[in-house]
C-alpha cells in the first residue's frame, strides 16, 4: 500500500496535473491526517499528513514513490443559506462562527454542511434553507493554518464590517469597549468541528 504523505504548494504544469489519478473525499475527511482510502482508480493507500491540514478542491498529493493524486471535493449534503437582507444574513454568519462551524461563502449566501440543529436555527433566525448535495469548501482564513479567533486583523476588521452593518440597520452606534482578554484555552477546535452544541460563548465582550 503506497503512503501519501505530502501536498504540493508548486503550480503543475497541465498535463501532469491532467494525468494524476484521483482522489475524491468529503469535507470531513479532508480534515483528516491520518486516513486509509481508495484512489478513484481502486487503489488503495494510506493518507499521513501533518496534523491540522486541510485539503481542498485540485489539492496536489505526493505518494511516498514521487507518484502525484489530486484531490476532489466529493458531493455531499448541505445546506444553502439565504436571506432576505444583507443583516439577516449576517446575523447567521454570525450564530454559525460562535458555533465555530464550517462555512462556505458566496454570493449572497453561505453553504454548511446538512445537520438538523443549525437547519432549525437559522429558520429560527428568518434565514431561507435549502438542501442541496454538492462539494463543500468552507473559508479557511480563520481555521487554515492554525485557528485564529480575535487575536488577528483579519477578525478585527471581520467583527468591525459585521457590527456596522448591524449598527447602520438599527440607526445607532455603541461603544462595546471590547476586552480581547482570551486568557481560555479554545482546544483544538480544528475546521471539520461542527461545535453547535450549545457553547454560545461571548468571549468576554464587556459591553457598558
Amino acid at each position: 500500500m503506497r503512503t501519501i504523505d505530502k501536498r504540493i504548494e508548486a503550480k503543475l504544469a497541465a498535463p501532469l496535473i491532467k494525468r494524476a489519478p484521483t482522489l475524491t473525499l468529503p469535507f470531513d475527511d479532508r480534515c483528516k491526517s491520518r486516513l486509509a482510502a481508495r484512489l478513484d482508480n481502486g487503489e488503495e493507500i494510506a493518507l499521513v499528513l501533518p496534523r491540522g491540514t486541510v485539503l481542498r478542491d485540485g489539492d496536489m498529493l505526493v505518494a511516498d514513490d514521487g507518484a502525484l493524486v489530486r484531490v476532489i471535493a466529493a458531493e455531499q449534503d448541505v445546506l444553502i443559506v439565504h436571506a432576505h437582507d444583507a443583516v439577516t444574513l449576517t446575523r447567521a454568519a454570525y450564530h454559525l462562527g460562535n458555533r465555530h462551524t464550517p462555512v462556505e461563502v458566496g454570493a449572497g449566501q453561505l453553504k454548511l454542511e446538512a445537520d438538523p440543529v443549525l437547519e432549525d436555527m437559522l429558520k429560527r433566525l428568518g434565514a431561507h434553507v435549502d438542501h442541496a448535495l454538492a462539494p463543500f469548501q468552507p473559508e479557511t482564513g480563520a481555521y487554515g493554518g492554525g485557528h485564529k479567533h480575535g487575536h488577528d486583523e483579519t477578525f478585527v476588521e471581520d467583527y468591525a464590517l459585521a457590527q456596522k452593518v448591524f449598527d447602520d440597520h438599527h440607526g445607532h452606534s455603541r461603544d462595546h469597549g471590547h476586552s480581547h482578554g482570551h486568557g481560555h484555552d479554545h482546544g483544538d477546535h480544528s475546521q471539520c468541528s461542527h461545535g453547535h452544541e450549545g457553547h454560545d460563548h461571548d468571549h468576554g465582550h464587556a459591553h457598558r
